[in-house]
């Protein structure tokens, strides 16, 4: 009888140790001992038994229904299917193509023999009762493993290289410095260079320069992956996706891959390659190079793209172009709550008309040029945003910090006299007690009005290296001003401007001053406060940014 045998194993590591051969070896000797005729091995080396597409078993079943066999020989039911559902699926098309199935640990498939039948399909049940349990423990010690800081996944990032765990430490990620090097290349040339990703793609081909899966050339996929994957900032992460069962296909089951919450993440800590900072200013490049991106524009007409706002709505607005009646072209801002569609409905629309583009960008300019030009006005606006209360004055502050340096001096001096009183037996205990409470109030009140004056003072100097910083940047911003062009013109606002906000005849702009790291920060080498670095909005009528003056001609009708 001409006869085929099946063997299968999980992993490659039961591969490696023999366990394919061993199973072979055990088939081969069953044929021999039956005087059958071999005619095909088929082998599954490292596929579950979880999933019926394994190339072994679709050419066993391929050359069953050719009728190249006339039986098959396995180590066990679990070695042909983990799945009970899936053991009787391939048995009963054997059997209807004529094949007979025998197996080595098990007794033969028999129709006429009820309990040999019973016993095949309790093994199949029991081995998808033990992969089910396999795959539970197999899970939580993963997770169990993440938390504690090893590396699970085998795949380390480009840059790194995974040591296998041992017996002293667990797997984890160490630097390779061949490619960490290139990642602080790319890193370097997105943010300090100003270099598009598809130019450092560019750079990196023509550099011949190693990609990460051995590709011929780089991709601007694999290059913006990089720029945003948290391993070079020391965090990797397990558990971000799970597998979900999708559709069946071809009478096969498929997962999908679903992210999970990122609360579900778990953090593991690897070694740094760029700083935080950089990695930080990567993300700020990506979203205003999404932002600015003009492949939605047909040109650069509009200056204030992107930073306008409706004030109706909060929402931006688009770049839109209307022909009039006598065919001259105008540019306008449209809110796109105008769509009743997108707005959610008519009575939802926005009721602001459209914004004319020539008008607005030529009075935000002029604005934007007045303060540039006028260092005090961007100063009092800092100082109505940090603070209502006036500067104090440096002397008046030194003086009244001096006063209570000499207020805690007698208060100790006091406490000391108290304990040489109780020493000499002059006070009771409970007297001694009852005025070193009052003494210690006192002590408690003049620290705290010390520790404020202290920390006033501080940020008075703070005010003072604030307005020199800002002086210093409109000198530089306003150098030329007047001779630049329409894109550096545009430069400038999206350097200045955080929003222009639009409501009715009313022009809100809000500035943010981009100021660099002082060079003269309190403390010999520490940074000034963040406060400084945050947008100011110059919203105030007062402070002239915001003004109903020579507006009328930026509101135009819908046309």
């Amino acid at each position: 009888m001409r006869v085929a045998i099946y063997a299968r194993v999980s992993t490659e590591a039961q591969e490696a140790r023999g366990t394919i051969g061993s199973q072979l070896e055990v088939l081969r000797a069953r044929v021999a001992a039956d005087g059958d005729e071999l005619v095909a091995e088929f082998c599954d080396d490292g596929y579950s038994g979880a999933r019926l597409d394994r190339p072994g078993l679709d050419a066993l079943r391929d050359q069953a229904e050719a009728g190249a066999f006339e039986a098959v020989w396995c180590l066990s039911p679990d070695r042909l299917a983990r799945a009970y559902a899936y053991q009787v699926l391939v048995l009963d098309e054997l059997a209807r193509l004529g094949t007979k199935v025998a197996f080595t640990d098990a007794p033969a498939l028999d129709d006429d023999d009820p309990q040999a039948r019973l016993l095949t399909q309790v093994q199949g049940v029991i081995a998808e009762y033990e992969k089910a349990k396999i795959a539970e423990r197999y899970r939580r010690g993963k997770l169990w493993r993440s938390r504690v800081g090893e590396v699970i996944s085998w795949k380390a990032p480009y840059g790194y290289r995974r040591v296998p765990r041992s017996p002293e430490v667990p797997a984890h990620l160490e630097v390779f410095e061949e490619e960490a090097a290139v990642v602080r290349r790319i890193f370097d040339d997105y943010v300090a260079g100003g270099h598009s990703i598809r130019e450092i793609t560019r750079r990196l081909n023509a550099d011949e320069v190693p990609t990460p899966t051995a590709k011929a050339v780089w991709g601007t996929s694999t290059v913006s992956r990089l720029l945003r994957n948290e391993a070079y900032i020391g965090r990797v992460y397990f558990n971000r996706t799970e597998a979900v069962p999708a559709a069946r296909r071809s009478g096969r089951r498929s997962n999908l891959q679903r992210p999970r919450a990122r609360e579900e993440w778990i953090a593991i800590a690897c070694p740094v390659i760029v700083a935080d900072t950089l990695f930080e200013a990567a993300g700020r490049v990506s979203r205003d190079n999404s932002k600015w991106s003009p492949r939605n524009v047909d040109d650069e007409a509009w200056l204030l793209r992107g930073l306008v706002v409706c004030g109706a709505c909060g929402v931006g607005v688009n770049c839109h172009k209307m022909r009039g009646r006598n065919g001259t072209v105008h540019r306008y801002y449209w809110c796109r709550n105008h769509d009743p569609l997108r707005a959610g409905g008519e009575a939802h629309r926005c009721p602001e008309r459209n914004i004319r583009a020539d008008a607005l960008d030529a009075f935000v300019f002029d604005q934007v040029r007045a303060s540039l030009l006028r260092p005090e006005v961007l100063l009092a606006g800092e100082a109505a945003v940090a603070a209502q209360a006036p500067v104090p004055d440096d002397e008046l502050l030194g003086a009244e910090l001096t006063r209570l340096e000499r207020k805690l001096e007698a208060n100790q001096s006091e406490r000391r006299r108290l304990a040489d009183l109780y020493q000499a037996g002059l006070l009771e205990l409970d007297e001694v007690q009852r005025r070193a409470r009052d003494i210690d109030t006192r002590h408690t009140m003049l620290s705290g009005q010390r520790d404020a004056l202290v920390l006033q003072r501080s940020e008075l100097a703070t005010d003072n290296r604030l307005r020199q910083r800002v002086a210093d940047f409109a000198r530089r911003a306003t150098a030329g001003i007047d001779n630049l062009s329409f894109a550096q013109r545009q430069q400038l606002l999206r350097l200045v401007v955080e929003r222009v906000r639009v409501t009715g005849w009313q022009v809100e702009i809000q500035l943010r001053i981009p100021l660099d790291d002082d060079p003269n920060p309190p403390g010999g080498g520490s940074k000034l406060p963040d406060r400084p670095r945050q947008p100011w909005s110059g919203g105030g009528r007062s402070d002239g940014l915001s003004s109903n003056d020579g507006l009328r001609s930026v509101r135009e009708h819908r046309g």
